[in-house]
């Protein structure tokens, strides 16, 4: 791209921002397992999409179920981008960022506010997150919630285990699900 062509993009981005054209802001943030998509709306992060994830089906998405009006605006997601590369090299423990659950309805709703709860460096189990939602009987509700989460890491997922102990699965994949557990232990150190 042209330096013209980019200013006029920072430009375009900035006044559609300014006048409340922008419902969606999205970025591409760089990560120890590959590309993350970042997506955030005025109330907060709404969507961390996770390595092999299809960038233009989750902007699909976004259109569809929030907003037709989602753009690429890198500078809107600094702050998520900057927590994120402290929380991969170890130097954060709690994600400050402001959260939009409006991807998230009823008990996966209230499941996925417990995940965020969970804090650095321990574990809860599919049937804990069940109880803490208020069914404890949904432990199924539970791990759809986790395997449905539209912003895993921030609302961390991979802290969630079977019941004997075992990783289950993970969107990221079990590999990704063992190596952010194993990141943490060592820092919770």
């Amino acid at each position: 791209m042209t330096r013209t062509m980019d200013r006029s993009l920072a430009a375009l981005r900035e006044r559609a921002a300014a006048e409340g054209l922008l419902d969606v802001a999205y970025a591409t943030a760089d990560s120890p397992f590959g590309t993350l998509l970042l997506a955030r709306t005025p109330l907060g992060l709404v969507r961390l999409g996770l390595p092999g994830e299809e960038v233009e089906t989750t902007l699909n998405d976004l259109a569809g179920r929030i907003s037709p009006r989602v753009l690429e605006a890198p500078a809107a997601l600094d702050e998520e981008r900057r927590e994120l590369e402290d929380y991969f090299a170890g130097r954060r423990h709690a994600f400050e960022l402001p959260i939009d659950w409006q991807l998230s309805h009823g008990f996966h709703l209230r499941a996925r506010q417990e995940i965020a709860a969970i804090p650095y460096g321990e574990t809860r189990t599919y049937t804990d997150l069940a109880r803490g939602a208020g069914n404890e009987r949904a432990v199924r509700a539970a791990g759809s919630a986790c395997s449905r989460n539209p912003i895993p890491l921030v609302v961390p997922c991979h802290r969630v285990l079977r019941s004997d102990g075992s990783l289950g699965g993970y969107a990221g994949g079990v590999g990704m699900k063992q190596r952010l557990l194993e990141l943490e232990q060592s820092e919770s150190r």
